[in-house]
């Protein structure tokens, strides 16, 4: 298989400033997304798309290459991370003549994923059945039973109606959060598509306990909680 992972850290974090390379446990948070993808044999090169030259010194120093800086005008606030990807994408094509087969994107907001759930995206993407596979857990909240939304007479009704009424949490459908656990994507299909819902796409499970996603404070500090908790420390 011909994959290459990428990892995408812009710097300007509003939401915890400088999070991707804050320490956690021991070192910073980019650094766990660059050992979990070296640590796949799968994977032949790490690229780290950043705009933030000293996110860019540290992913260089923990083994992952920075060939680049991003743009400036692909990491704002309101840049779709699709255009980022695609940019990579363009960087490797013209250095290697030729897109990857697999582009795996490790996200550096999920510290706590296993290696095995990297694994089986790229399993699932080697059946050849999807244009992306992306990691999902279960939610705790469901637009059939306990999500609400306002109406414009100032009440407030289900995101979604069932044609049965629904009044156990258990008898609605299942749903599911999309986490940045991990996403395993055709190169082709992203420099062609504008989304990831445009094409097929399959999922692979992971629990909550591994499924967080850094954007605060609170989430930076039930993420440490939840490390040491599995630690045993």
């Amino acid at each position: 298989m011909n994959a290459i992972a990428f990892i995408f850290a812009r710097g300007g974090s509003k939401g915890l400033p400088g999070k991707n390379i804050r320490p956690f446990a021991g070192k910073p948070l980019i650094a766990w997304a660059i050992e979990h993808a070296q640590s796949i044999s799968r994977i032949r090169r790490i690229l780290v798309s950043t705009d933030d030259e000293e996110i860019a010194k540290v992913a260089n120093s923990f083994g992952a290459e920075v060939p680049f800086l991003r743009p400036a005008y692909l990491a704002t606030d309101n840049a779709p991370e699709w255009l980022a990807w695609r940019h990579a994408l363009e960087y490797v094509k013209s250095e290697e003549g030729t897109l990857p087969s697999a582009m795996v994107s490790v996200p550096v907001t999920s510290p706590l994923r296993h290696l095995h759930d990297i694994e089986k995206c790229i399993d699932m993407f080697e059946v050849g059945d999807a244009d992306v596979v992306i990691t999902i857990t279960q939610a705790h909240r469901n637009p059939f039973f306990n999500m609400v939304k306002a109406n414009p007479d100032g009440s407030v009704g289900l995101i979604m109606k069932s044609k049965k009424e629904i009044n156990r949490r258990q008898d609605a459908p299942l749903v599911y959060d999309m986490t940045t656990v991990a996403y395993v994507a055709d190169p082709a299909f992203v420099m062609s598509q504008n989304s990831t819902f445009a094409g097929r796409v399959k999922a692979v499970q992971v629990p909550v306990e591994r499924a967080i996603d850094i954007d605060s404070l609170q989430d930076f500090q039930i993420a440490e909680f939840l490390y040491k908790q599995a630690q045993g420390s």
